[in-house]
């Protein structure tokens, strides 16, 4: 797969972040539904504890959801969390990537974040893609992957 990665600017808990600003580098995009629910708290944790890594193979990893910027600054905080969080309140950024789906639990349908990881190649084409995420192991994974760029 080699399509480019649809450009962004959307506030951090860094500041604003531009896709295309971002050239040069790997990008890691991982789509998550909510803060502080279970498996967005492990996911979370788990590339935060991996950021380290994540930098050595030149790659920056940044977590998107609906949520607000003083939501995301409350759980970083709560969890201890440093990978920066970008907030799509709008959805226009899951929109772009195919990640804002119909989701039914328990017999009620919405519309929600489907936990997907994206990673963005040095030259901005989104060089492979995770949908359904499974969160266990999952952060190394994508790891594996950047490493291999």
């Amino acid at each position: 797969m080699s399509d480019m990665a649809p450009d962004f600017t959307l506030p951090s808990t860094d500041g604003d972040v531009t896709l295309s600003a971002l050239r040069g580098h790997k990008v890691v995009l991982f789509f998550y539904p909510r803060d502080d629910t279970s498996g967005c708290t492990k996911e979370n944790e788990a590339f935060t504890a991996l950021q380290g890594d994540f930098e050595k193979a030149g790659t920056k990893v940044f977590g998107i959801s609906k949520d607000s910027i003083a939501s995301h600054e409350k759980f970083m905080a709560k969890k201890s969390l440093t990978v920066p969080l970008l907030s799509d309140e709008n959805s226009d950024v899951c929109e772009k990537f195919g990640v804002w789906a119909e989701k039914s639990m328990y017999g009620k349908k919405f519309m929600g974040i489907e936990r997907s990881t994206f990673l963005i190649d040095a030259d901005g084409r989104i060089a492979r893609e995770w949908r359904k995420v499974k969160v266990p192991g999952h952060a190394e994974e994508v790891l594996e992957a950047a490493r291999g760029l």
